[in-house]
Order: C-alpha cells, then structure tokens, then sequence
C-alpha cells in the first residue's frame, strides 16, 4: 500500500518509516469505506530542513523582477487547466465529493492564481514627489519571507491555491499542511508547481497532524501562517501563532442562513437552497444549511416547491455523472452528522427527511448520509448553534423582518448570508444592517471573486485581514517608507558619479 510523503526541495521524500520512530495515518476511500493509502505525518525536523529550504530559494525568488514571477503563475495556471481531469479524479477520490464539484474545487483555485498573476501592478507602492525642499517619500511592499498555510479537507485544491498563490505572486516563500484525510492533490499542486519553472524549495508540502502545526506556529523563520478549518482550531492557531509574533489570518466554522422574503421566486430559490445546502454533501463552509421563511404561510410555500426537488436528489459514488452528491469524507464524520440528526430530534425539531439509514447499493460500507430536512427548529437548539457541516438543512421560521436579520446577526458565526426577495429596497437594508462578513442578494453561496475577498465575521475568522485579492496582497507583504533628500549643488565627488548627456 502506498505511502505518500512530503514535497520538499522540489521533489517527493518519504517520510519518517515506523522503525524511524515516524508515524503514518490511514486515508480512506470515502465511496466504500476501505483504506486505500497512507500518509505520512512529518516530524518538527523534516519541518526544519523545509523551512531551511524555503528560506534559501525566497532570498533569490524576492530579488526576481515581478514580471518573473508572474511569467512562472502564468505557466501554472496552464498546467493546472491542462491536469483538470487528473486532479478532479485524485479529489474525488480521497475526498467523496462527485467529479463536477471537484472540477470546480480546482477551477475556483485557478482564479485566485490568475489574479496572482496580476501582482505587480497592486504591489508597486506609493510615491510622493516633493514631500519637503528637495525631499521625495515612497512606500515599498515587501515579501515576508517564509509563510505557512494550514488548509482542510473539504477544498484541497482551491484553498491550498487561495494561499500560496498569494505568498508566492508577492515574492515570498510557502510551506503548506494540507489536510492528511486528502493530501494528494496538494501534492500533485507542488509537482505542477515546479514543471511550471517554479525553483525548488519555494513551495513545500508538509503533511502532518496537531504536531506539525504546534512547529509550524512556533518556528521561528516562518513570518506568517494562514489558516481555513473549524473554529475552535482557528481559533488555537490564531492565538499560537500571534503569540510567536507571527501574522495570522485563520478561518472558521459558520452557519449560513437563506432568508426567504415573501415576495422571493419561490422556484428559483428552492432550486438555489438546494445545491447550496446539499451539495458536496454539506462540507462547505459556505453551505447554506438554514433556511428562514418570513411571514405567515412563506414556509408552506417554500417547502411546496422545494419537497419535490429534494425527492428527486441522487446520492452516489463519487464518479457517478448522475449523483447530486457522494459520500462524506470519513466514517467519524459520517457518525457526527447523524449524532446531530438525533440530537435536533430529540430538542423537538420536525424531521420531514431522514438521511441517516441511507444505504448505497454496492457500496454499503461507504460515508454516505442522505439528504435530511428538518423542520421548526428554533434559535434555543443547540443543534442551531453548531455547525453540523453535512447534507442537513434546517427551517427556522421568522415572524417578520426583524427576526430574520436578527437570526443571523445573533449567531456565533459570521461567514456568509443570502436574501431571496424582488424587493430592492428589503434587500439594500438587509445587507446593511445584517452582521455578517459576506451577503449574498438572490445569490445563495457569496462566495466573492478573486479580485474581492474571502472573509467571515464573529467566529468565523481570527484576525484584521481576508484570504486572496488585495486584502490577501497585504496580508502577505509588509510596508517600507524610504524618505530621501538630495541637497542642492553638486560636489567634486557627484560631477565624477553622474554622467553627463549631450
């Protein structure tokens, strides 16, 4: 059985073997349950030599001009439109979610890695002329030097993208920890990374627990670390890190909310709530996973049009080109969502579908769960306040308007929010006065493009700046304020030095 290692100094290593006193961790096939690979977890000194290998190839990567750079994440973005396929299989594969969703995994990366490619023009700086006599003031942007992003299971290709895609455009040097339930494909990224003329150490690929993540927040030489998981880890990473003197941004849970206006296109927005709570089986963090209809009857319209979409849902294997969704990720995670189910039951919430027995023909060993739709949940549950992160959705009715921008505004998490109204006027004031970092008006997951940014509010993120655009260009470099002088008349000494034209 295969063992998969690390990516340091631009090549494959294997990690540490168990005689070594090295430790591996099981990956699964999420479609039948079976362990089909290792992964091996590094150790603080393999951590080391990637650090020092980063450290080597950043000091000559900041000296190349910007167009350089920018030449490399052009020929990248290529190799990974060119290895779609391979990579959305190597994805589904470790990970559950059907071959279309994990096409879009890849292809939401690939736009973070064109906006990299753009980098130059954001980090030229500022410049006045004339601040004083004879005095100029500029502002320069400047690399880091060695980062780390530590990035989950759910997006194994656009979040490892989101972040060294940055770090990288801006002239720094990255280490990333991918997920050990799914460390191929951002394995495969490093390969493309360096068959793109990349120079080897700049991207490692460091694959590891809590251990390797405790190193990565204490190791001196790394400047930076960025974070996407749940929020209580999130937040441990946040406070470790910056605790160390390192720059921080770390992502977090989130329990999205889809409000529905009375006057909403019923139809559409039963189609959007759909694929935005069930797809990818739920394991977004911009999964839509509560639904709240406004006013009287609005539930019993929503759920009119909804039932018979839900009813017509197909959970399959990853490769079927017919399912909605495939499995989830692991077993443990399997038991977790229906141990939620169970636990909204018992606080007196209306189950109207229940996923939890669901079997797959074939494959009855897989982490499947069906679809599950639950009813009259109220704000006092606590199976409202946690994020279950599966194919569960939840109807919490609000009598008016301002229970419904209350809801979201109340809630633990941050992350994202949708309005379904024709309304404009509902709609402006909705996502002014709702507290969430990112709203979506007749758009059911909000998520923003690559030249905005990605980013919650409340326990949703740890830390002043977003993932990717110019926020992400910020987070990854730091400001230097030259102010020169250049007295007037000329010396012996500058007459030799400047010369004369003419």
């Amino acid at each position: 059985m295969e063992t998969i290692g690390h990516f340091i100094d631009g090549k494959r290593v294997a990690g540490l073997s168990v005689s070594e006193g090295g430790r591996t961790k099981d990956i699964f096939d999420p479609n039948t349950g079976e362990v089909q690979s290792k992964v091996s977890m590094a150790t603080p000194a393999e951590l080391d030599a990637a650090v020092a290998s980063a450290a080597e190839a950043q000091r000559k990567w900041a000296q190349e001009n910007p167009q350089r750079r920018s030449r490399v994440l052009f020929r990248y973005k290529q190799l990974v439109e060119e290895n779609m396929e391979e990579l959305a299989h190597m994805l589904s594969s470790e990970h559950g979610k059907v071959i279309a969703d994990s096409r879009g995994d890849v292809m939401r990366g690939i736009d973070v890695i064109e906006f990299a490619c753009g980098v130059p023009h954001g980090q030229k700086g500022e410049h006045t002329y004339g601040a004083g006599p004879g005095i100029d003031v500029y502002s320069l942007r400047k690399p880091l030097g060695v980062v780390a992003g530590i990035t989950p299971f759910n997006f194994p290709a656009m979040i490892p993208m989101w972040m060294f895609g940055m770090a990288i455009s801006t002239g720094n040097a990255c280490i990333l920890k991918p997920s050990e339930k799914d460390p191929s494909v951002p394995m495969r990224l490093s390969e493309l990374f360096i068959e793109a003329g990349g120079p080897a150490g700049l991207l490692q690929c460091v694959n590891g627990d809590k251990e390797i993540v405790d190193a990565i927040c204490d190791h001196p030489t790394i400047k930076a670390v960025s974070f996407v998981g749940s929020s209580d880890i999130a937040q441990y990473v946040y406070a470790r890190a910056t605790a160390n003197g390192k720059r921080a941004q770390c992502m977090g849970g989130a329990k999205n909310h889809g409000i529905i206006m009375p006057d909403a296109n019923m139809e559409q927005a039963a189609k959007d709530i759909l694929g935005a709570a069930y797809g990818s089986a739920g394991e977004r963090c911009m999964a839509l996973p509560v639904v709240v209809p406004v006013g009287e009857g609005t539930a019993e319209k929503f759920l009119e049009a909804f039932m018979p979409k839900l009813e017509a849902m197909t959970v399959g294997t990853s490769t079927d080109p017919d399912a909605d969704y495939g499995p989830v990720v692991t077993q443990v995670h399997k038991e977790s969502i229906e141990a939620n189910i169970d636990k909204a039951v018992e606080e007196g919430a209306t189950l109207l579908v229940d996923g939890r027995e669901f079997k797959l023909q074939g494959h009855e060993g897989g982490f499947f769960v069906g679809p599950t739709l639950l009813d009259h949940v109220t704000p006092d549950m606590q199976t409202y306040h946690e994020e279950i992160f599966g194919p569960v959705l939840q109807v919490v009715r609000a009598k008016n308007f301002e229970e419904a921008v209350a809801l979201p505004s109340e809630h633990q998490y941050g992350n994202g929010v949708a309005i379904f109204t024709q309304n404009g006027r509902v709609a402006r004031e909705f996502a002014d006065r709702v507290e969430v970092g990112m709203v979506g008006i007749n758009v059911p997951i909000p998520v923003p493009v690559a030249y905005h940014s990605f980013g919650g509010w409340k326990r949703s993120a740890f830390g002043d700046a977003n993932q990717y655009g110019m926020e992400g260009l910020r987070f990854y470099t730091k400001v230097k304020t030259v102010t020169q002088r250049w007295p007037e008349g000329e010396t012996e000494d500058s007459a030799f030095i400047i010369p004369h034209f003419g």
